[in-house]
């Protein structure tokens, strides 16, 4: 089969694994309501890690069928993507404001995930059990602490959208309808993700490049559309500021959470799980030199301006540029 056909695999799998997340999110959130649990607890465990499904099974599923670079690549490629791209590009039409609430806060624990993951990785190339378990121990301990937060920090946005059921639109009304929607999400992300696999491991063995290449772009890229959509869509109704709490903390979860499963799920398969030698080439340094440019920014208390988001959106043409050079060449 030809490489087009694989390729239109991993896209229709990313339209599955999205339309599945979004139904497990809302269809959570909808038996939460009905059930009247607490919206602090609905929204630091369905919404939060609901709305970061995409990104786990994929990486889970690469990780269990023995395609690390896949899943591995796309950790770090959504990375790259929500800072570069889905911050760059939405800042050029419009400025995106930093001093929001927990942004700061954010920015400094979405530096640190990304830190975190390439120390975990560097000594032996691989992420071992216990450096599996201790990525998810950190995601515990980040969800805890927006708990305590949340109940003592009523002005920070990020944790009011995180839990605030009103807010949300097209929830189902009847306890059937909700049941239903969760299945029918669990259902479409596995099947999505398996597609996403079988598509990229095929296309990369049909174009004889590294799946970790077809996961930093074409896999990483369809699992951020969400957030890029989020950021439009908050640019456009021009409260961008409440969205880049959203990329915050979608790369801290894709570390932490996703990062720690996918280690954890390779060693359910009998092994640690490697990481390619290409990441400390290249793709964890811009990982890590977007982290930096977004913290700095932050923290100066600078808005991501034309100019930035200029930059910005650059250097992800730049980096996805030497990447598609790379297969080529």
């Amino acid at each position: 089969m030809a490489a087009p056909v694989f390729i239109g695999l991993i896209l229709g799998g990313i339209v599955v694994l999205l339309f599945g997340g979004d139904l497990l999110v809302r269809g959570g959130a909808a038996l939460a309501r009905i059930w009247k649990l607490p919206p602090l607890l609905v929204g630091l465990t369905i919404i939060a890690f609901g709305t970061s499904a995409p990104e786990l099974v994929v990486s889970i599923q690469s990780a269990l069928s023995g395609a690390p670079g896949l899943a591995l690549g796309n950790i770090v490629g959504s990375n790259i993507a929500n800072f570069l791209l889905i911050l760059g590009l939405p800042a050029i039409f419009g400025a995106i404001a930093t001093t929001t609430p927990g942004v700061r806060r954010n920015a400094i624990f979405a530096l640190v995930a990304a830190i975190i993951l390439v120390v975990v990785s560097w000594g032996d190339h691989t992420i071992t059990l216990v450096e599996s378990v201790i990525l998810f121990a950190l995601i515990i301990g980040y969800v805890s602490l927006l708990g305590i937060l949340a109940q003592r920090e009523k002005d920070d946005p990020s944790l009011a959208e995180l839990t605030d059921l009103e807010q949300m639109d097209g929830l189902p009304k009847s306890l059937g309808k909700s049941v239903l929607t969760v299945i029918v999400g669990l259902v479409a992300l596995p099947v999505g993700a398996q597609m996403i696999v079988v598509g990229g491991t095929e296309a990369a063995a049909t174009l004889g490049v590294d799946e970790a290449i077809i996961g930093l772009t074409a896999v990483a890229f369809g699992t951020s559309l969400p957030e890029l959509a989020t950021v439009v869509m908050a640019s456009v109704r021009r409260q961008a500021e409440m969205a880049i709490g959203n990329v915050l903390g979608s790369n801290i979860f894709n570390v932490f959470a996703v990062g720690g499963a996918t280690g954890l799920a390779a060693s359910m398969a009998g092994h640690d799980l490697p990481v390619p030698e290409g990441f400390f080439g290249l793709d964890f340094w811009v990982m890590l030199g977007a982290s930096v440019a977004i913290a700095g920014i932050i923290l100066a208390k600078q808005p991501i301006n034309r100019l930035f988001g200029l930059i910005l959106f650059g250097a992800y043409l730049a980096y996805i540029a030497v990447l598609a050079r790379g297969v080529m060449g």
